[in-house]
Order: structure tokens, then sequence, then C-alpha cells
């Protein structure tokens, strides 16, 4: 959108604190424009002694607010957040599955919740995230991000339509290093904040911690998937995922986890760097959902998780309404619940995801 048309919408901006969403204000200040901002109060139940920055970035987010005249309302949105993505989280791990929380949060509550309290009076929500849209007609696309490693339209693909038609990213069209620039060059409070590597919204906490919490541990044993041979104990299935080859703590490795055994509560590994247990070329994907329009997939690129790599695939319709994906490289990790976001064969447009699933 231009000045002009954009001087005719109400926009809201969700500001952070982060570098990200700030440079996103000073994008629109540099326009005259001085559209509402919000920041999204959540956090956990209890402070305690959980680590979390809600308050500092607070502080940051109000500074950047008040620098370009514009008003600062905080939304708490905190039994949403806990009601909704945490349930999702717990359901997904108790299951053995490999959730992903941030990609429910932005539908669930930056476009979710947000717009149900505030939203619904801006035309316009605007986020931090690196991501692009264009118009075809009259059809709203979510499109990549020019800086590959920052991209996060995979985390924006399970967002409704209505939800995509009100979304702008003023960072998308720039390289992480470029948005560092204008911060520095503007001497915004953020410049120099570290991304952040934690969940959506939950600053330090670490995730081991955040499961433990909520699912405790419960420990069983460690098997070698070739030899039956017991190597050690986990604390709970819960806090590993298949393709995991860090933090399992047994001597003699690599180790990289390739199955679980829900019902006996079983972590099975393999030996070696990348063993071929921990690669998959085909995999079935489930619930797909569509984010502009449904379309006839074919010749496609895809991901399974947040990484600069797309991979080539053709899918294939199956009779129980799965779509099974044909990858034309071995791909390591793939993971019941992960996300399988999928993209034309140039990878420009993001078309939608779904859920991987049993093989």
């Amino acid at each position: 959108m231009n000045v002009e048309e954009l001087k005719d919408k109400r926009i809201a901006v969700l500001l952070s604190g982060g570098v990200d969403s700030s440079v996103a204000v000073y994008e629109f200040a540099k326009m005259g424009l001085h559209p509402d901002c919000f920041y999204i109060k959540i956090g956990p139940e209890e402070e305690e002694d959980w680590d979390c920055s809600s308050e500092e970035d607070l502080e940051m987010a109000t500074s950047v607010a008040s620098r370009y005249g514009c008003h600062l309302n905080v939304i708490d949105c905190h039994k949403e957040y806990w009601e909704k993505v945490t349930r999702y989280t717990m359901e997904k791990v108790m299951s053995g599955y490999t959730p992903n929380p941030d990609v429910m949060c932005n539908r669930l509550i930056k476009f979710g919740a947000f717009n149900e309290k505030a939203g619904h009076a801006y035309d316009l929500i605007a986020t931090g995230h690196y991501a692009q849209t264009e118009w075809d007609g009259k059809d709203k696309w979510l499109t990549t991000s020019p800086d590959p490693v920052k991209d996060q339209t995979d985390f924006l693909a399970q967002i409704y339509d209505w939800q995509l038609r009100k979304a702008i990213f003023p960072i998308g069209v720039y390289m992480k290093d470029e948005v560092r620039e204008i911060a520095e060059r503007e001497h915004l409070v953020s410049a120099h904040r570290k991304d952040s590597q934690g969940i959506c919204f939950l600053g330090k906490i670490n995730y081991n911690d955040y499961i433990r919490r909520y699912l405790g541990e419960k420990p069983g044993d460690v098997i070698e998937l070739s030899t039956g041979n017991k190597i050690g104990t986990h604390k709970g299935l819960w806090f590993h995922t298949i393709g995991q080859r860090h933090g399992l703590g047994f001597g003699g490795g690599p180790w990289f986890v390739v199955k679980k055994d829900i019902d006996s509560n079983i972590l099975y590994v393999s030996k070696g760097y990348d063993p071929s247990t921990a690669y998959k070329t085909d995999f079935l994907v489930r619930d797909f959902h569509f984010l502009t329009k449904e379309v006839k997939l074919s010749e496609v690129t895809f991901k399974i998780r947040h990484t600069p790599e797309f991979h080539s695939a053709r899918i294939e319709y199956m009779d129980n309404g799965c779509l099974k994906v044909h990858s034309e490289t071995a791909i390591h990790g793939v993971a019941p619940g992960q996300f399988c976001v999928i993209y034309d064969s140039n990878h420009h447009r993001c078309l939608g995801s779904g859920e991987i699933t049993c093989f």
C-alpha cells in the first residue's frame, strides 16, 4: 500500500519492545503516520522464579511509541495464551508430537485474541514479522521475505484468510542487517536488543522448563534402535523430538533420537553421524490449511522447521484426506506434530501448512 492508501486506514501496530516491531513503527512515522501501538501482555501465570523480560519489553515499547507520537495501549491476553496455546502445546507433547507454539500464537493471539479485544476497530494489524504480502486481483497472498534466514512466513502459515487480509508487515522488504542499521541510525532504544530465542511472548523462559512446569517428569528407558541395548534413561519423552542430536547426555555418541514409543515410554536412538534412520523422503500431512484459497498442489517447495532452506517436492492427494509429500531429497528429523509449510515452486508465495502425521 502507498502512503495515500494507508492514510485512509485505521492501523494498529503490535509493539513488542524488540528492534523489529520498533522499526515497523518508524516505517509508518516516516510517512507521517502515527498508528496506535499495542503491547500484548502475556507471560507466566505466576512470576515467581520465572525469568521473564516483560517489564523491560514494556519499557522499550513505551519509549518507541512516545518517540513517534503514538499512543501505547496494553492488552492483556494472558488468559487466552495459557488456555489456548499452552493447552495445544501440552496436549501435543503428551501425545508424542512436536508442537510449534509460535505458529499457534500468531493465529490465536496476535491476530486472534488481540483482534477480539481491540483489533476489530482497525483495518490493518501491523507486526514486525519478516514477511510480505501481495494482491492478485481480489486475493491477498503471503509472500516470503528477501532475507532467507529471517523469513517468518512459516510462523504465519496457519493464520486465517481474514487475518491475512488485515495483516501488514512494514519491515518485510528488508534484510535483518538493514533493520538494525535503521534502528541504530534513528537511535532507537531497542537497536541493540538481541533477537528472542524462546517461545513466543515468553521471553527468556526455557522450553524444557515450560514443559516441566505443567507435565513434570516421567523417566523411562533409552534404547539403541539397531541393537535393542539400553544405554540410559530419559526424564520424559516430551523433552525430546525426532532428529534431536544435542542435549542427550550419553557417551560414545553422537546419538540421534529416531523414535518414541509412547505406550512403553521408550526413547529410541541411533548412533553415528546423521544415520539413515533419521531421514525421510515421504511423509503424510493432515488438516492442510490454505492461507488465501484452496489451490491444486502439485510441484511445490516446503519447510518443516524454521531454516533458510526450501525443499522441492511433489504432492499426492490421499483417499483419507491427507497429503503425501514426496521430497526430492531426504529430510532430517521429520517428526509428527511439526507443521509442513508449503510454498509455490519458486518459494515465493506461501500457500499454507498442515501437521505432519504418523508415517
